[in-house]
């Protein structure tokens, strides 16, 4: 009797026009082919091709879409489903954003860190940002999450699309009697967005939580829970019939 084949772990991740996060991108990839022990394709929800559904409809045989989005806003709820859909592959089970998953907290906090915070410096928890109410609820849960590992009060703030700014949390910690101010990146790779940590105005900023191994990790654990719960339903479908 043949053995079943893994099935394809397609990483979907956002897609940057900067060298240094494309490269951040195929090692994730690699990592977490090493973590999860699947065959792993990489592919890209925006900006760069090719995209989810390019890349899924040349995978021959079963695939889980994983996305590498801190946040399930709309990238996760509805670009990446629709390149699925126009690819034929509208089947395919796509796990969740990654949202505040303890390891990936415990990741910030270590290169924070490693960035040099001070004990009780006022923090920054730097998110992409969102229109999607849901999704800032996500990164204000890993800031609450965040704030004992640091031994600090923990705000929030976003590179684009929400307010306040990384600039304005800075600045709003300041007006509040803040000597130095730290961020904390809550992005995936570096790029844009990072950079733009950078120039909002705080004494220590953490680089993005890749390469922190966690992030592969978490990866992985989402395949395997998103692969077994769509094994499991054509067996509860079988067992109602």
């Amino acid at each position: 009797m043949s053995v079943p084949p893994t099935p394809t772990l397609l990483l979907a991740v956002h897609g940057t026009r900067d060298p240094e996060g494309a490269r951040t991108a195929r090692a994730l990839a690699r990592a977490t082919a090493a973590a999860s022990g699947a065959p792993v394709r990489l592919a890209f929800a925006d900006v760069l091709e090719p995209d989810v559904g390019q890349v899924a409809a040349g995978v021959e045989g079963p695939l889980v879409v994983v996305p590498a989005f801190l946040a399930s806003g709309y990238h996760v709820r509805v670009d990446i489903p629709e390149q699925l859909a126009r690819a034929g592959r509208a089947e395919v089970p796509v796990a969740p954003a990654l949202g505040a998953d303890r390891r990936l907290v415990a990741a910030a906090a270590a290169r924070l860190a490693r960035a040099g915070h001070r004990a009780g410096e006022p923090v920054v928890l730097a998110g992409a940002g969102s229109s999607d109410r849901r999704a800032l609820g996500e990164v204000e849960r890993a800031a609450r999450m965040l704030s004992p590992m640091v031994g600090a009060p923990v705000v929030t703030g976003y590179a684009a699309t929400a307010a306040p700014t990384v600039a304005e949390a800075v600045a709003a910690l300041r007006a509040r009697g803040a000597a130095r101010v730290a961020v904390a990146s809550w992005l995936l790779a570096p790029g844009l967005f990072q950079a733009r940590l950078s120039e909002a105005g705080a004494d220590t900023v953490a680089g993005p939580l890749c390469p922190h191994p966690a992030v592969a990790r978490v990866l992985a654990d989402r395949y395997a829970r998103t692969l077994s719960t769509a094994q499991e339903r054509p067996l509860a479908a079988s067992a109602m019939r």
